[in-house]
């Protein structure tokens, strides 16, 4: 009996995915990847990130298009860019957790291969260090990163972040109160400020 179309197109959905999933790990053990991406959906949207061996080093909000986006870390990094489930698993479950209000502080490790070294990336470091629940303002993230008057070049270093979430740009505030800018639009710092403790829900 001959199998109906849905049965054949779903067959070859699956054996397109095995064998997309069978390259992929060849290619890796062959050293041919040098980063790996993959979408999460969230609360904030459908999130890109991307890593390298050496860590977490790009999330996207869905403002960004895919394609600019990977045409960056292509132009940036590397060429050798695939789509990779094993080299993303790990940052993914651990956003899927932290969404859920199961997870305090991201244990992947990051990649500051998009960050300039400098300045700016002392901001960001500044930034990573910031507990759950906590918020900075920008004069002080600017003092502890060595330029103390320096607070509006520590908000443009914040904006530009490459790894926002994991490296917590929303938890920087301004000092004459509110929750300032953010990068991401404002809605998503309101939403990850309030899913962390740190202000009140808005009325």
């Amino acid at each position: 009996m001959n199998r109906s179309m849905p049965d054949r197109t779903q067959a070859l959905d699956a054996a397109s995915r095995g064998a997309a999933d069978e390259f992929i790990r060849r290619a890796r053990r062959a050293g041919l990847v040098d980063i790996g991406y993959t979408s999460v959906e969230t609360p904030l949207g459908r999130l890109l990130v991307a890593s390298t061996r050496e860590g977490l080093v790009r999330l996207a909000f869905p403002e960004e298009r895919q394609d600019d986006v990977l045409d960056e870390l292509s132009a940036a990094l590397s060429p050798r860019v695939l789509e990779s489930a094993s080299m993303t698993d790990a940052v993914r479950r651990q956003l899927d957790a932290y969404f859920e209000g199961r997870l305090r502080g991201f244990r992947t490790k990051v990649d500051w291969a998009l960050t300039p070294p400098g300045f700016f990336r002392r901001v960001l470091e500044a930034t990573a260090r910031i507990p759950f629940g906590s918020v900075s303002t920008y004069g002080t993230v600017a003092k502890v990163a060595g330029s103390p008057r320096a607070a509006r070049a520590a908000g443009n270093a914040l904006h530009d972040n490459p790894i926002p979430v994991v490296v917590p740009c929303h938890r920087v505030v301004p000092s004459v109160g509110g929750i300032g800018k953010y990068g991401g639009q404002e809605w998503r710092k309101q939403f990850l400020l309030q899913l962390e403790g740190a202000v009140a829900p808005a009325d």
